[in-house]
């Protein structure tokens, strides 16, 4: 008898097992990407670079949607909080990530525990512009300037706590430059004052100021990445003006949910590898001034290290500006 439930059992237990339905392979469904700021700005721009190549690379539909608000945060947030199943992505840059976690005094959401990094997709390294008709030469020239009329040569920043106003002042205590930080809403925001030479200076990305250096309405002074750039193989990097080891950029990539599943997780970082190494992605990142990122940081390990790094280099820049998260 015993021998017979025995045979009984195991012929029920395979029966369930063919009845069981696969489980779907990820994905299964469209991919939701939020873009935490409003249309047309620099992360909007990649994300609608990465859409088309990351739906090839899933087999499913990529829809970008834009949630902009408090820097970044309402969007941030809304990845932070979304079902941890890899189909609510966020494409993270400084504001969110670096910037906001030591301005803001009640964030959301936690920056470091929230998200599960996915990978860098590019960088645009921030720089020193003059007016075109400038006496200043050099990096060295602005700094004497700078030290002969202390906090009255103004530059201008996209605004009050954001990135380019923390890399502003990381430069002031590298260079010992007492610049008058003068902000505006948003680095574009500036060039208007700019081109009509009421602030003498800039302090933006390259993206930023690449079509005024072309077009011959401000010369770049400098720029803080490590190399030169491609775009512009002729303008020096802050460390060959003098600034030596001074690196400052604005990022942007791609995360999802803390806690999603391993699967979906290494799925997208083979798609984001494979979208960075794609020719014509490069091509449209050197064109938009930025560079794109490299294969190290297109992983989860190196974006994810990238970004508790950049983090550190905020806190540290806010804390020489006297700023407190508010």
């Amino acid at each position: 008898m015993f021998r017979r439930r025995q045979l009984l059992a195991a012929a029920s237990g395979a029966m369930a097992l063919r009845a069981a339905p696969a489980l779907a392979a990820w994905p299964d469904r469209p991919v939701r990407v939020i873009v935490p700021f409003a249309a047309g700005g620099n992360a909007d721009a990649v994300a609608r670079l990465i859409q088309p190549r990351l739906q090839e690379k899933l087999g499913q539909p990529v829809v970008v949607e834009n949630r902009p608000g408090a820097g970044g945060s309402v969007g941030a947030q809304a990845v932070a909080t979304a079902r941890p199943d890899g189909y609510t992505l966020l494409i993270g840059s400084n504001g969110p990530l670096s910037v906001n976690p030591v301005v803001q005094a009640r964030l959301p959401y936690d920056a470091t525990k929230d998200f599960a990094p996915v990978g860098m997709a590019m960088q645009v390294p921030h720089c020193l512009v003059v007016q075109p008709n400038s006496p200043y030469r050099s990096v060295a020239d602005v700094v004497a300037a700078a030290k002969a009329r202390p906090d009255t040569l103004g530059i201008g920043t996209a605004g009050v706590a954001s990135a380019t106003h923390l890399s502003l002042e990381a430069f002031k205590a590298k260079a010992g430059a007492p610049l008058l930080h003068v902000p505006y809403r948003g680095g574009g925001a500036a060039v208007p004052d700019f081109l009509a030479g009421n602030i003498p200076l800039l302090f933006v990305e390259f993206s930023t100021a690449l079509p005024l250096h072309t077009g011959g309405q401000g010369r770049i002074l400098a720029v803080a990445s490590a190399a030169r750039l491609p775009a512009l193989p002729d303008v020096p990097t802050m460390a060959e003006q003098g600034v030596p080891d001074f690196l400052a950029g604005s990022y942007v990539g791609l995360l999802a949910t803390a806690g999603s599943p391993p699967e979906a997780l290494r799925a997208l970082g083979e798609a984001m590898v494979a979208i960075v190494r794609d020719p014509e992605f490069q091509a449209r990142m050197t064109a938009m001034g930025g560079e794109t990122a490299s294969a190290e940081l297109a992983s989860p390990r190196g974006f994810a290290a990238f970004i508790a790094e950049d983090l550190e280099r905020s806190r540290a820049a806010a804390q020489a500006a006297g700023l407190r998260p508010e």
